[in-house]
């Protein structure tokens, strides 16, 4: 007789089906486990034996095997010890048949028979929805994957629940989704004094996605820029919150199965490994980009990343995906993020300041700013300067539009957009536009065409650049609710993607 129960294992974001069988058969006392695991599921036996003498259920004196099919997937976790523990009861005849045959469950078997949270569960929800069974996992996971209106989510706090609720002793209700977290934030884009281009850029950034290059002095408010970049940008829609959720529900960063609408901001060191910007390590992790999708990536210093972490960022901010290839695993996570980064103008940061400038000036610059390649330049659609704020304008009263007010203008760009590309798949935001898409939203009227021929054969625009000069173009027309691309859209777009181009 052979047993069934069903799991998942996990590639990526994908869950993939696995069945566990469990068979008993004479011979001598054994508890085998098959199906290619890794070392935390082939310790499961000792965890699931001791859960099992908790409850003074004794395994019988026979071999006991147990396959994970299909047996050339790789199994990986711990999230394994509960669907093995409930095949192994049905073999046993403690619980039905039936009843394990119609569950997908996943979690961590505690020696006491408690059930420990596990990551992943949002996903597993959703392959257990399109296999049409429930879900079984801790109580503590439950309020994640409840989010998953397809399908029932039963949280158990044990492995004696479960068993009390196949049995009808005591049957689990079904699992609520968590609380929808609200963040709330004291910045205010008001806080920075001065500096109108770079909030206009911000402002752009922010409504059409667009990657952004502040290049400035130290403390010119290059970062007090980025970190107010969250205050104007809008919640993100619930199929963005659901893609985002199921990359960190896998990644396990994840608060207490509550599924946030504001958009990922993610600052790493400019220490951080390639394998901890783009993904990779232990079961080919997400990386930074991943964790920031539909959100923000903000890399400060960013010549003072690596030249190899920097370089591995090209084609994701292009294509919008990242695979990672491994000898045992090909894994693909999407990673369609705002780009934010700052630079100093060189390495002691005051080359724009002759009293205080070293002596390779300007060599220092071009060297130091040389560190960022022109294929990852080419890719960053607007590039300023932010010059630094003089001190008597730092006695003023904070001026200029709150962050709520430019959030507004945000939302209404952004609202044209989602209009504009609802029957385009796979397009949200003008930065995502290309090819007939993009011809059909941003075609400029003569007087812009003009113009924008001439600033390609002056300045040697790549056919990349150019199509992000459109792109900006559309957005900043969106900002003013205007139909169509004219000559001033055009002359702002392309004014911030050459701002820089002397110090690159």
């Amino acid at each position: 007789m052979v047993a069934r129960a069903y799991t998942v294992a996990f590639e990526g974001v994908e869950a993939h089906q696995v069945e566990v069988q469990c068979a008993l058969a004479p011979g001598l006392p054994a508890f085998a486990i098959v199906g290619l695991p890794d070392k935390a599921v082939s310790e499961a036996r000792d965890r699931i034996r001791a859960a099992l003498a908790s409850m003074a259920i004794a395994l019988p004196s026979k071999r006991i095997t147990i396959n994970l099919s299909p047996a050339d997937l790789p199994k990986e976790g711990s999230h394994f010890d509960l669907p093995i523990a409930v095949a192994l009861l049905a073999a046993l005849g403690i619980i039905p048949e039936d009843a394990s045959e119609s569950t997908v469950s996943l979690g961590e078997l505690s020696l006491d028979g408690s059930l420990v949270g596990v990551t992943g569960a949002l996903p597993a929800a959703m392959s257990a929805a399109e296999d049409d069974r429930m879900l079984l996992c801790p109580a503590v996971s439950s309020p994640e994957a409840a989010w998953v209106a397809a399908t029932q989510v039963i949280g158990a706090a044990s492995l004696a629940d479960v068993v009390r609720h196949y049995t009808g002793q005591s049957p689990l209700a079904p699992s609520q989704p968590g609380e929808v977290q609200s963040e709330t934030s004291s910045l205010d884009l008001r806080d920075v004094k001065g500096q109108e281009r770079a909030k206009r850029a911000l402002e752009i950034a922010a409504a059409g996605r667009h990657h952004l290059f502040m290049v400035g002095s130290p403390g010119s408010g290059k970062s007090m820029l980025a970190a107010r970049l969250p205050t104007i940008l809008p919640p993100m829609s619930p199929t963005e919150a659901l893609e985002t959720s199921m990359i960190h529900s896998v990644a396990g960063i994840l608060d207490q199965g509550g599924i946030s609408r504001a958009r990922p901001f993610r600052e790493p060191h400019h220490s951080a490994s390639m394998a901890a910007i783009v993904g990779g390590g232990r079961r080919a992790q997400p990386g930074e980009i991943s964790l920031a999708h539909n959100g923000v990536l903000f890399m400060d210093e960013m010549p003072e990343f690596s030249r190899p972490v920097l370089e591995t960022l090209r084609q994701p901010i292009e294509t919008g995906q990242v695979m990672i290839a491994r000898a045992n695993a090909h894994v693909t996570y999407p990673c369609k993020f705002m780009l934010i980064a700052a630079a100093n103008p060189c390495r002691c940061g005051h080359m724009y300041d002759p009293s205080q400038a070293c002596a390779r000036v300007p060599e220092c610059g071009q060297d130091y700013l040389g560190r960022l390649s022109g294929p990852l330049m080419d890719r960053l659609d607007l590039r300023i300067e932010v010059p630094p704020v003089a001190f008597r304008d730092l006695d003023l009263p904070n001026d200029g539009d709150t962050s709520e007010q430019v959030a507004q203008r945000v939302a209404a760009a952004r609202a044209l957009q989602t209009e504009r590309f609802e029957t385009h798949e796979g397009i949200r935001v003008n930065a995502d536009a290309q090819g007939q898409a993009l011809e059909e939203i941003a075609t400029p009227d003569a007087e812009g065409r003009a113009l924008l021929s001439q600033v390609a054969e002056r300045f040697g625009l790549t056919a990349r650049g150019y199509h992000r000069v459109l792109r900006v173009a559309r957005t900043i027309a969106d900002l003013e609710g205007a139909e169509q691309i004219r000559r001033p859209h055009l002359a702002e777009a392309i004014s911030f993607r050459l701002s820089t181009s002397q110090e690159v």
